[in-house]
């Protein structure tokens, strides 16, 4: 179970094996990236943002509950996302569009103009719902987590969450409606 390892982890860090956080930071980068990701719009942010959240969350370790650590790990990253979106300074313009969006290559340059159009319009839709469904929608459906998942991570009622994701789809398709 993946919360017996985490805790495992934890407490071998807390005990004085630095080097362990290591295996927790690739457990979860990823999963954060993506997240972070589809609640910014920005790769580089994300993973501006991804990096702060380990490291706070290696500063604070002794605060968490070792047997909740990703739910944890995930509300710093999730604040640290909240801060962002409220920023007015992040008026930041990446150098390249290289990111986890665009399209993989192919030997049919329409079809990945295609895709990377529908990426952008997709990625835009998203990024006009409100925070707390979008949040949601990516957990659900992008990260696939089950609604007692999130419940813990965002310390949110599994029938309030099941709202979100519902508002988030018929919002978006709504404005993917005309669009694709």
């Amino acid at each position: 179970m993946q919360a017996e390892n985490d805790a495992d982890d934890v407490r071998r860090v807390l005990g004085g094996d630095a080097a362990r956080y290591e295996v927790l930071v690739r457990r979860y980068q990823e999963t954060m990236f993506r997240h972070a990701y589809g609640m910014v719009g920005d790769p580089d942010a994300a993973a501006d943002l991804v990096q702060d959240s380990l490291v706070k969350a290696y500063t604070r370790l002794g605060t968490c509950d070792p047997d909740r650590f990703a739910a944890w790990l995930f509300r710093i990253l999730r604040n640290r996302c909240k801060d962002y979106l409220k920023s007015r300074r992040r008026r930041d313009v990446p150098l390249l569009d290289d990111g986890p969006h665009a399209a993989p290559p192919s030997d049919d340059p329409g079809r990945t103009l295609d895709r990377t159009e529908l990426g952008k319009v997709v990625s835009d839709a998203l990024s006009r719902i409100p925070e707390p469904q979008r949040e949601a929608f990516l957990l659900k459906h992008v990260e696939g987590r089950s609604y007692e998942e999130m419940a813990d991570m965002l310390d949110a009622g599994i029938s309030a969450l099941k709202m979100r994701v519902m508002r988030a789809r018929e919002a978006l398709q709504e404005m993917l409606r005309d669009r694709v």
